[in-house]
């Protein structure tokens, strides 16, 4: 009995001290918030807890139609009346159309729908088998590494520029160092300013090769092309970048005889995967191609494509594999578009191949190309095959600090001044610096500069 009467009194101290709510709880266990696990039931600013639930829409008037009578409505009254059915009125015309309320045609509607599944490739398509689906697409034999005759031009003397490493240190110090106001530049600021630099660098050089004015380089220029690849309709559209483009077409790369060896390669296939995986599935399209610039254009031949990779999340970016695909398309389909304003529309293997240059970069990594279009009889698998040659994953530069690097509280690695001079900063331990200065760290950049004024003069002495 002591024992009980005990309990009894420890739980009054217990409901006593109790809050409000969890007293109410404790009297009322059976009104629990969350079924039986326990949770009392509280109002909605109890416990400091705001209810986030929004009310449940109001039901809306079901009309009914019912064949054979004519619903009473209060259409005549103009104002709703209960009892009465709610009119169905016709969509208003106003006779213009307001651009924030304009209702888009169906598709079915539009004047460029077809029946016929179009796969469009454009510039945020990210192939999944990269370069091997690339090569299935346009039909082309990929060969490692650069032609012959253009590395020819690396080798030769007389394409050198005067300062060379120095003055292309200075360009990466300028996009990387002196170009931003902010500590670390990103990759969408850097990036351009480098290509652009760099194209500059090889346009001092016109009163060494005169040929170079003949040349043009053009921005944000959109461009469409359409071929049948087996039993699909491929496309490839859009903005390319930026291109240059010349008086001159760019002589052939590959001999006949070598153009005739590529009747014995096989396209390595990659089954199960559909061959047009990651491309986009559309109806509304237009076949008819679009070199991008008017008739007349007194700079009508295609030679270097520049893609360049400014993402600066890891996720959005392109991978290299694909951005050396991206390339291929994009070259491809602007030889393509060359090839039919020169020769018209029919399949045919090309008397004189279209040879096509480009060049992709996030900022620090290069990739080179070279397309030559020998036919344009895409359909079959079989007969005469593109030739594709990539020069990969070249580096510019190994790293480059916009930052002192700490650790243990110690400066490890300390950031030169804006104001030094470039020839200086591999006195002071710069990592962008130490490329050009130090001879462990040269190769990069001199691997690549050579290609660079290579492919903005590859027809400089060629073309002559």
């Amino acid at each position: 009995m002591a024992a009980s009467g005990r309990g009894r009194e420890g739980d009054r101290v217990g409901m006593a001290l109790a809050s409000g709510p969890a007293r109410r709880a404790l009297v009322r266990p059976a009104r629990l918030g969350l079924g039986d696990c326990g949770a009392p039931a509280r109002g909605a600013y109890e416990w400091g807890v705001r209810s986030t639930r929004k009310p449940e829409p109001r039901p809306l008037n079901r009309v009914y139609d019912i064949p054979g009578l004519e619903p009473i409505t209060y259409a005549g009254k103009m104002h709703f009346m209960p009892g009465l059915a709610r009119p169905v009125f016709p969509p208003w015309d106003p006779g213009w159309t307001h651009p924030k309320f304009r209702r888009p045609t169906p598709v079915h509607e539009q004047p460029l729908y077809k029946d016929r599944v179009c796969y469009v490739f454009h510039q945020r398509c990210r192939l999944l088998e990269g370069v091997k689906q690339a090569l299935w697409l346009t039909k082309a034999k990929l060969i490692e590494g650069l032609p012959e005759k253009v590395l020819s031009l690396v080798s030769d003397p007389k394409n050198y520029i005067e300062n060379q490493d120095e003055r292309v240190l200075n360009v990466i110090s300028h996009a990387r160092l002196w170009h931003s106001t902010e500590d670390t530049p990103k990759r969408e600021a850097y990036c351009p300013v480098i290509v652009d630099s760099l194209i500059q660098l090889c346009k001092s050089q016109i009163l060494k090769h005169p040929s170079l004015t003949r040349r043009i380089y053009a921005k944000n220029y959109t461009f469409s092309t359409t071929w049948n690849r087996e039993s699909f309709l491929l496309q490839v559209c859009g903005p390319s970048g930026a291109r240059l483009n010349s008086k001159d077409p760019l002589p052939a790369i590959a001999s006949r005889e070598e153009v005739e060896a590529t009747k014995n390669h096989i396209l390595e296939a990659f089954y199960p995967i559909s061959p047009t995986i990651d491309l986009q599935e559309c109806n509304v399209y237009d076949v008819e191609d679009n070199t991008g610039f008017q008739e007349g254009y007194p700079y009508p031949y295609p030679h270097t494509l520049y893609f360049l990779e400014t993402a600066n999340l890891r996720p959005h970016r392109f991978r290299p594999d694909q951005l050396r695909a991206k390339m291929i398309l994009f070259a491809f389909g602007n030889a393509l578009v060359q090839a039919r304003r020169l020769y018209g529309n029919h399949t045919k293997v090309l008397e004189q191949p279209v040879v096509v240059q480009s060049v992709g970069t996030d900022g620090r990594v290069f990739q080179f190309l070279v397309l030559q279009l020998n036919t344009t009889d895409l359909a079959s698998n079989d007969g005469i095959k593109n030739l594709v040659w990539v020069d990969s994953d070249q580096l510019l530069y190994q790293h480059f600090w916009c930052r002192p690097v700490i650790k243990k509280k110690v400066v490890v690695l300390s950031t030169p001044p804006p104001w030094l001079p470039p020839a200086q900063m591999a006195a002071w331990g710069h990592p962008g610096a130490q490329v050009a200065g130090c001879s462990s760290l040269l190769s990069p950049c001199l691997h690549w500069v050579g290609p660079w004024p290579r492919l903005y003069a590859a027809g400089t002495e060629t073309c002559r």
